[in-house]
């Protein structure tokens, strides 16, 4: 009775307060406890990630591949060749492009680098001497800091492993897409299901909108700042189109790394000039993306503010590096999709079933 009476004594505030501390700590933890266990599976976590978002950018080919009467394992081996012809033919275009002018562009960063150099000498109170020192030193310092062999091999295996388990993925989740989602359903209590259902099928429809939308993004990134370097004489043109594609799926960053890219280039290869006409042209395209592609195309799918955006790429980064920026922001997007249908009343159906399903929903 003493025990009850000394915490009945506690005022309300301070017990609120303490109870509230409580569960945040407990949420803390079990973060953290989330965040260490991807750790320690990240190349596994991030190929299951990789097949989700190749899966919801390809099923639309098998869908119509389906609708043909084909089985269903035609379906998901043309999704899975569609991948495959779209990355190996982008690898092989650009390197056949790099290896048929290597020498010719060999010779002029040659020269570009020499007449910066002069420049710079020129600009700034150094010597050819002294400059040839920082360089060799910067130089001397990039080679201390390189990764040792081993672990460059043992880097490269776990990528490529990763990229087969995601290729795997992706097959079976094109094929048997349907059968997964009604066995996840399984898992939930029954009274619960037709509202896991919408849940589920509202954040995979999130994660196609969003894959199909950031694609048209890249694609006009690409086109025109690829345009501007082919019309101002830019070599590695289309090199650098491409990595204005790969960058476009990095929100924020992407963006920035690509344009000081091809600007360093331009100005190696061509001056001053031919930098300055391609920063008023990656400024263009990325302020025409800010200001109509993204609201047009993406701002319907995402509702995220951009501070949330911000903070998901810097998380993603720091978890899993670039190819965690790229699925930082989606799987945001999916998260925030779902809590809000599962904190919602009302339920209504959704038109299509998650992964690459076909057939009625599994809650009806």
């Amino acid at each position: 009775m003493t025990s009850g009476k000394g915490f009945d004594a506690v005022p309300s505030t301070l017990r609120n307060t303490a109870a509230v501390a409580a569960c945040l700590l407990v949420i803390v933890a079990a973060v953290g406890v989330l965040v260490y266990a991807f750790t320690k599976v990240a190349s596994l976590v991030m190929a299951v990630i990789a097949a989700l978002l190749l899966t919801a950018l390809v099923s639309p080919v098998t869908r119509q591949v389906r609708r043909l009467r084909a089985p269903a394992w035609v379906a998901a081996l043309s999704g899975l060749l569609t991948v495959l012809i779209a990355i190996g033919g982008s690898l092989a275009l650009v390197g056949n492009r790099i290896a048929g002018q290597w020498q010719e562009m060999r010779r002029s960063l040659t020269e570009g680098l020499q007449r910066a150099q002069t420049q710079i000498v020129n600009a700034l109170p150094i010597s050819d001497q002294q400059l040839d020192t920082l360089v060799d030193g910067a130089v001397r310092a990039l080679r201390r800091s390189s990764p040792d062999p081993v672990a460059s091999a043992s880097m490269v295996t776990k990528v490529g492993a990763s990229v087969l388990i995601a290729l795997f993925l992706l097959f079976f989740m094109l094929k048997d897409g349907r059968s997964m989602w009604e066995w996840a359903l399984r898992l939930a209590p029954e009274r619960r299901r037709p509202k896991v259902d919408v849940a589920g099928r509202a954040g995979w429809r999130a994660l196609g909108q969003y894959v199909h939308g950031i694609i048209l993004v890249a694609l006009a990134d690409a086109a025109g700042i690829g345009l501007a370097l082919v019309l101002i004489g830019v070599p590695f043109a289309l090199p650098l189109t491409l990595l204005t594609f790969i960058a476009a799926f990095i929100p924020i960053i992407g963006a920035i790394l690509a344009g000081a890219a091809a600007i360093l280039i331009a100005f190696v290869s061509g001056g001053t000039t031919d930098a300055l006409l391609v920063l008023a042209a990656v400024v263009a395209v990325q302020q025409a993306e800010s200001h109509l592609l993204q609201p047009l195309i993406m701002g319907r799918t995402l509702h995220l503010h951009p501070v949330v955006v911000v903070v998901a790429v810097a998380a993603g980064t720091l978890a899993a590096g670039i190819a965690g920026a790229i699925v930082a922001v989606p799987l945001v997007a999916v998260v925030y999709r779902v809590a809000s249908v599962l904190a919602a009343d009302d339920e209504e159906p959704e038109a299509d079933p998650p992964l690459a399903a076909e057939g009625p929903p599994a809650s009806r």
